[in-house]
């Protein structure tokens, strides 16, 4: 199925990405012919997305605001299983990784990544990375706009961009059109939030300064209101202040949060509204022409008419549990009557969180070709998304999910981690996140139980980094080292919400390896004996506090 309802490369994307390849070869054989060191290789391989993990190389290749063709995820498991061992890990930003790469192998990969208009390009480094969105963007019901369109006005403006290439640190932007914020815009460098105001106009929250990682903080509202034409101007704008001021002479403080964390968010504010000021009406400002000509090619797919009920889907909620409980977890209204928005869970009992198979790839594909358009996203909570299944498909869409162990009802409940690759892979990682994740999973496995303890969301990370987004877990897990010892340390009341984002407090000392199954599940009883009506694991401890949660927890381990 063509790639018809979003970006399509241009002859000048291309021409790009054959350039940066032919460079990317030949830097790479002269590293393998020993020309250039691994000190002088290492700035060059990371501008290309190739990171050297614990064991191997891992490239990470760039999903553009989550979204996916049903031709370039089949190309995702071509590559996975010429060029890796068969699989790939779905992560936090919308990209995939592959985790055992062979340097000799890599300029082959990213050639084949271009065949599909793809690539790895800025995936690493002190750069804009990549931008990421609401995973149901362009079908949600509750959506003012497609942020994908702005997302690629984003994409094209930062790409190489001669001024940016060397900020003082990594920048990550996310943006949503919608009021229920499924891109957590609060815990990012810059995060954009589509809305209309009182004149119906819309435009962006513009919120800067927020983050996770070894000094987590929510982002603060710079400008409330920002028209959609002078997206550009502000964004330059906000970059040239961060780039002027921010620190580079300490790693740990050079994040644009902590430059805001110590002029304030007012002066940070003035410093970028000064600036802006002077180039707003300049050659950034968006000509309606230009948002235009992009916003046609995320014009949502024709859908024919659907009923909005049908008979079989009636009847298989009555003889099938676990098709109504996944109706009930993994079904999305669509803004279109007769459809629905599927997530396929990447999280099976048992099995790594995020991880699929070049099978399980294209067996996706597949089911997107022949029910969703041949569309397919990836969320930041590591699952894949099926954007436009019509209502009368959802039994043949579960029973192929369920084929590929994709078809699990848990959604946003407790078996739905997020974890980071942790020490399995990660150079930097403390501890081991994956095994915990996979206990975890198994141990609160039966899905009736998960739906009777509802929307809980565990997030571990294997080191302070927090690639896993621990902190903002109603449980959070994170991965500490002791002497040579794996501990975990729990946070409890994490959220990313709009308007209720928050950070997890950290409940007590660090817990074994052996004991963060009973921990959590300690955690999970008290809420149960506690929760009122309609209260979700973080609505309880919001009333409650920490300590009932901590007393029963030390009281087990």
């Amino acid at each position: 199925m063509p790639d018809t309802y979003f970006y399509r490369y241009d002859r000048y994307d291309r021409a790009l990405l054959s350039e940066r390849i032919a460079q990317f070869r030949d830097q790479v054989r002269r590293r393998l012919a020993g020309e250039l060191t691994e000190e002088q290789f290492k700035p060059l391989r990371l501008t290309n997305g190739l990171y050297l993990q614990l064991h191997a190389y891992m490239l990470r290749i760039a999903i553009p605001y989550g979204t996916l063709s049903s031709r370039q995820l089949r190309k995702l498991a071509e590559i996975a299983r010429k060029y890796d061992r068969g699989y790939g890990h779905f992560t936090t930003r919308q990209n995939l990784q592959l985790n055992w790469i062979k340097l000799e192998d890599a300029p082959d990969a990213v050639a084949a990544l271009a065949e599909v208009d793809m690539h790895s390009i800025q995936t690493s480094g002190n750069v804009i990375r990549n931008v990421t969105a609401d995973h149901f963007a362009g079908a949600a019901i509750d959506e003012i706009e497609d942020p994908r369109i702005w997302c690629e006005i984003v994409r094209q403006w930062s790409t190489l961009h001669p001024e940016f290439s060397f900020l003082p640190r990594k920048f990550k932007i996310a943006i949503t059109g919608s009021p229920n914020d499924r891109a957590a815009v609060r815990v990012h460098d810059i995060g954009l939030r589509l809305w209309c105001n009182e004149r119906r106009k819309v435009g962006f929250e513009v919120i800067v300064g927020g983050g996770l990682g070894r000094t987590p903080m929510i982002g603060k509202t710079l400008r409330e209101f920002l028209p959609k034409d002078e997206l550009l101007a502000y964004l330059e704008a906000t970059l040239r202040v961060y780039n002027r001021y921010g620190r580079r002479d300490n790693l740990y403080k050079s994040r644009i949060k902590i430059l805001v964390h110590e002029i304030g968010v007012e002066k940070m504010r003035e410093d970028v509204e000064a600036e802006y000021a002077e180039m707003k009406d300049g050659a950034l400002k968006l000509p309606a022409e230009t948002i235009e000509a992009i916003a046609r090619q995320f014009a949502p797919p024709p859908l024919p008419h659907r009923p909005a009920a049908v008979a079989e889907v009636e009847a298989l909620k009555l003889s099938e549990p676990n098709f109504a409980l996944w109706l009930k977890s993994n079904v999305a209204s669509h803004r279109m009557a007769g459809y629905r928005i599927v997530t396929a869970s990447l999280k099976p009992a048992g099995a790594p969180p995020g991880d699929a198979s070049a099978a399980q790839m294209e067996g996706v594909a597949d089911i997107a070709d022949s029910y969703s358009q041949g569309e397919i996203r990836v969320s930041h909570e590591q699952n894949l998304v099926l954007p436009h299944v019509a209502v009368e498909d959802l039994p043949a869409v579960w029973r192929a999910l369920g084929q590929l162990g994709f078809a699990e009802a848990n959604l946003g409940k407790i078996t739905d981690i997020i974890a980071c690759p942790g020490l399995d892979y990660c150079a930097l990682a403390n501890a081991r996140s994956i095994p915990v994740a996979q206990r975890l999973s198994r141990h609160f496995a039966e899905i009736a139980r998960q739906h009777d303890i509802g929307d809980l969301k565990i997030k571990i990370s294997g080191c302070i980094n927090a690639c896993g987004h621990h902190h903002v877990g109603h449980i959070g897990i994170l991965g500490v080292d002791k002497n040579g010892v794996e501990l975990y340390q729990l946070s409890l009341g994490g959220d990313v919400d709009f308007g209720k984002t928050a950070l997890g407090t950290i409940l007590g000392p660090a817990v074994a390896a052996d004991k963060v199954v009973e921990a959590v599940d300690s955690l999970v009883a008290t809420y149960l004996e506690n929760r009122g009506e309609g209260e979700r694991f973080v609505d309880t401890f919001r009333r409650i506090g920490l300590q009932p949660f901590k007393e029963r927890v030390y009281a087990a381990v």
